[in-house]
């Protein structure tokens, strides 16, 4: 690779690792509203199978099964979070190698 490619390639990753900011941003904002549906849910599930008269001791296991699509988009929404973590953190792993491609080269 020569200076000039070296430098494009870590601006494109700049640019990139500014979206990936971004993008994790809304993420984040995607998943703490997933998990506040999936308490509300889960809250409101509970009191509604206590005000029926199921007993305590299974009232919790109740409440997660009929809630389980909350509970399914929670996830969802913190899995793409942490996939998005681990795609900036690759673009910034991109970005040190060039750097030190670059620090060689200009050494050189």
């Amino acid at each position: 690779m020569d200076l000039i490619n070296v430098t494009q390639e870590i601006h494109a990753a700049s640019q990139r690792l500014s979206k990936s900011a971004d993008a994790l941003f809304s993420l984040g904002r995607s998943k703490a509203e997933a998990e506040r549906d999936y308490r509300l849910a889960l809250s409101q599930e509970i009191l509604k199978l206590r005000a029926d008269g199921i007993p305590v001791s299974i009232v919790t296991d109740l409440a997660k099964g009929n809630v389980a699509d909350a509970l399914f988009q929670r996830d969802l929404t913190e899995a793409q979070f942490k996939a998005g973590i681990e795609a900036a953190d690759a673009i910034k792993v991109q970005v040190s190698a060039l750097q030190t491609i670059l620090k060689y080269q200009t050494d050189m």
